[in-house]
């Protein structure tokens, strides 16, 4: 998206006096790579390495090697038609007004997004208010182009929404088939991107022909009154009506995908969600667990792999901060003396389940049961007190190589440890290349570009901060839809803000803005997001506005104050933009370093920024 963003804005500046328009090019891409997946759809068998993919378990289409390229360069190339119109209008309009405009629509996108979301509107929906954008931008021949490329890519969507048994939920396609029946109970196959998700099926089905995962943890535990139940990805309700089935007097099942727990509501066999003994939770696990006082004899993590990743952040999947030490440990103190935790899934690889059991042992001070079973399938149980937990007499052992427990700062579960993968790094490179020769090609020699330097290192450190800013708040207040777009619109309206406070009142000179910046990074160095979760949610939200958006209201004010100054606006918004690449390949690195220390990154960048700025804006 920022590459294409990059390359559009450079378009505009080249071709601003000319008639023909990359916009009108646009949605003929836009067509081309729907349909293109549309009628060669691709699912790819990544397993094995160092870090681990939820994927299909088979492959079908071209070759991935093909594929992924091509659908990468189609969405740069789409994103630069809009992106060429902005580039246009930054050449007409006073610096900080274009730019306040931009910032508006980008706000309007959000809004639009989360109304979309929460509507689960599908696809379709999406592509006609991208026809009424791309037609209303266009006109004359350009339209009807437009409109007979958009007319394409309409009913490419309308026959995918339209498919048997499909729907949208705010974070997948979901696809709903009935595979059979058990004993007169139908049995459904929930599949999300394409990828096998859930078999949603009786309590029978679950403990006798289904996998034996389902039962271990109730073996594992001394028998004791069920009381309260939490089961976190609790999914269609399969755990939750095995929950039932072992006598829980009340569950708490959470999931935080509302379109799947409907389903389970309407179609599961068992009707577990419509048992008075259930209450039902459409929330993040993580954030269940920090705002609940209840005390439970057993809490489950049932599968719960989300197969996606948080929007805008480099490898936070939707149960990241789940399976942390901090979590477990947080488990551990909402269980009751006689409580029991486990989580189990396929695991995909032997490593991951020795690091789970590690994780499970060192929070709670013993080491735990460990049933293994075919396809790295495992289930980790444990007890607060040892003498409540049974384990079977080929209980694995975990090895003595074992990867240590991820925490909150480093959530990132499924990579080994280590450097940056080769497959990143070489995926990386490639995009720091097209850039660079990008800049050469649109904007001419590098030397020209130097008055605007400073920008550049703004753009990089921006785009980390509000990286940093995700992983925090996704921390405090859960990894739901809602709450990365809450933090996306949180970041466009304080910096839309620092536009207008700079536009309208006089701001200290640029050397006590960066001041102000190295004074608020290091406060939020300094106090970690951890330190704020026993604080109740108000007191929380607040400190986390404050700590997380005062650099980057600072930061942006800086930059207004230079973008006003900029004889080329589309050069140094371009160039901004080159940086956000930049910024956008350096937040693999909190892969290495954690997320915390990101922030001296970002301190860093900017005091490249200050230094590298004119002196003619020392005064600024």
């Amino acid at each position: 998206v920022l590459l294409g963003s990059f390359l559009g804005i450079g378009a505009g500046f080249l071709i601003s006096r000319k008639p023909w328009s990359v916009l009108a090019v646009s949605p003929i891409l836009l067509a081309l790579v729907v349909a293109g997946v549309f009628l060669f759809p691709v699912t790819i068998n990544r397993e094995g390495g160092d870090i681990i993919y939820f994927t299909s378990l088979a492959t079908n289409g071209p070759p991935s090697w093909l594929v992924l390229p091509v659908v990468f360069i189609g969405v740069a190339a789409i994103l630069a038609g809009p992106a060429e119109a902005v580039g246009r209008c930054f050449g007409q309009l006073d610096n900080l007004i274009a730019y306040r405009w931009d910032l508006i629509g980008s706000l309007t996108g959000i809004v639009g997004f989360t109304v979309l979301s929460w509507l689960q509107a599908p696809s379709v929906v999406w592509g006609v208010l991208a026809t009424a954008a791309y037609l209303t931008l266009l006109w004359g021949w350009r339209r009807v182009v437009a409109g007979i490329a958009c007319a394409v890519t309409l009913l490419c969507l309308t026959a995918e929404s339209l498919g048997a048994g499909i729907s949208w939920s705010p974070y997948y396609k979901v696809k709903l088939s009935q595979e059979g029946a058990y004993e007169g109970k139908p049995l459904y196959l929930i599949t999300v991107n394409g990828v096998p998700h859930q078999l949603m099926g009786s309590a029978d089905f679950k403990l006798t022909a289904a996998e034996a995962q389902y039962r271990t943890p109730y073996e594992r535990r001394v028998d004791s009154p069920l009381r309260n139940v939490l089961i976190i990805g609790a999914g269609s309700g399969s755990d939750v009506s095995i929950a039932l089935v072992k006598g829980a007097q009340h569950v708490d099942a959470v999931d935080i995908d509302p379109r799947i727990m409907q389903i389970g509501v309407d179609l599961h066999p068992d009707h577990p969600y419509s048992d008075p003994r259930v209450t039902r939770h459409v929330n993040d696990g993580r954030a269940f667990l920090q705002s609940t006082d209840t005390q439970y004899d057993l809490i489950l993590f049932a599968l719960p792999d989300s197969l996606a990743l948080v929007n805008g952040a480099s490898q936070i999947r939707l149960e990241s901060f789940l399976f942390t030490a901090e979590a477990l440990h947080e488990a551990r103190e909402h269980l009751t003396d006689q409580g029991v935790f486990a989580m189990y899934n396929y695991y995909r690889e032997n490593w991951l389940i020795d690091r789970l059991g590690n994780t499970a042992q060192q929070a709670f001070g013993h080491a735990p049961c460990m049933d293994l079973f075919a396809a790295h399938q495992a289930v980790v149980t444990i007890a607060k007190s040892p003498a409540n937990q049974q384990c079977a007499a080929d209980n694995h052992q975990i090895g003595t190589d074992v990867v240590p427990p991820a925490d909150d700062n480093s959530p990132f579960l499924y990579f080994r440890g280590g450097f940056v993968p080769a497959e990143y790094l070489w995926v990386l490179a490639g995009i720091l290349v097209i850039s660079v020769l990008t800049v050469r090609i649109l904007g001419g020699p590098l030397r020209q570009m130097r008055p605007y330097a400073d920008l550049f290192f703004m753009g990089a450190a921006f785009l980390l901060l509000e990286t940093k800013n995700i992983a925090t708040f996704a921390l405090l207040f859960g990894t739901t839809w809602l709450v990365n777009a809450f933090v996306f619109a949180g970041v466009l309206v304080v910096v839309l803000t620092a536009v207008e406070v700079t536009r309208r009142f006089r701001t200290p000179p640029l050397p006590v803005v960066f001041g102000g910046i190295a004074a608020a990074l290091l406060v939020a160095y300094l106090v970690p997001p951890e330190s704020l979760l026993p604080l109740p949610f108000w007191p929380r939200l607040a400190l986390a506005v404050v700590l997380a958006f005062l650099p980057i209201f600072l930061a942006n004010v800086a930059f207004a104050k230079r973008f006003a100054q900029a004889d080329s606006s589309q050069a140094a918004f371009g160039l901004n933009l080159l940086g956000s690449i930049v910024g956008g390949c350096l937040e693999y690195g909190a892969l290495v370093t954690g997320y915390r220390n990101l922030l001296i990154l970002v301190a860093l960048l900017y005091l490249a920024a200050f230094l590298f700025k004119p002196r003619s804006a020392l005064g600024a």
